[in-house]
């Protein structure tokens, strides 16, 4: 059963306009319904047009000017560099999945924190400052593990794909890896003297 997402206009003079509360509001109040986990879509008054995605990259584009942003230079870069190339569609669902096991992780400690400081602890900033001084090099430690051991599969999948499609293309007489026009036998072979 899908959950009814709620609906916020975006008019041209570039106010946001809340349908279930039926007034105006600002991008603050758009991210504090994501913050809420409330499911938003926001469509362009005039066209009707889903604008969603780009609402919410202007709410990151806003995090990110602030004091603690998140993305080094070295993501961002990296981000651009992904477009366009053939692993583009993979990028996604593989920055989602980690999210997702970041989500739980971040979760599970709270979880905890609530188990070990009763329910008001997460109100308590002192104990999750302290929680986290413990806590931060041993969640760091297991999240870099994960994202080893995340790389190291996408290389074993990735290095399976190409042998598999070595050697579906080897039967038909065609080599995918070799340069148009030459008679190469693929990257892993080496270019052997002419026999006399």
């Amino acid at each position: 059963m899908s959950v009814e997402k709620r609906v916020i206009k975006k008019y041209p003079n570039r106010r946001l306009y809340d349908t279930a509360t039926s007034s105006y509001i600002t991008l603050g109040d758009v991210k504090q319904l994501v913050l809420d986990q409330v499911d938003i879509q926001v469509v362009d008054a005039k066209t009707q047009a889903d604008i969603t995605r780009s609402v919410l990259l202007q709410i990151i584009l806003d995090e990110e000017n602030g004091t603690m942003p998140m993305f080094s230079y070295e993501v961002l870069t990296q981000f651009i560099r992904f477009y366009g190339q053939a692993m583009q569609g993979m990028m996604g669902p593989f920055l989602e999945r980690n999210l997702q096991v970041f989500s739980q992780l971040q979760q599970k400690m709270q979880e905890q924190t609530r188990a070990l400081y009763g329910e008001n602890a997460m109100l308590n900033p002192n104990i999750w400052s302290d929680l986290m001084k413990f806590q931060g090099p041993n969640m760091q430690n297991m999240m870099s593990n994960y994202m080893e051991q995340s790389t190291n599969l996408f290389l074993d999948m990735q290095n399976r794909m190409q042998e598999q499609t070595r050697q579906l293309f080897s039967g038909f007489g065609f080599n995918p890896y070799a340069a148009p026009g030459s008679q190469e036998k693929g990257p892993d072979k080496k270019d052997e003297p002419p026999k006399s």
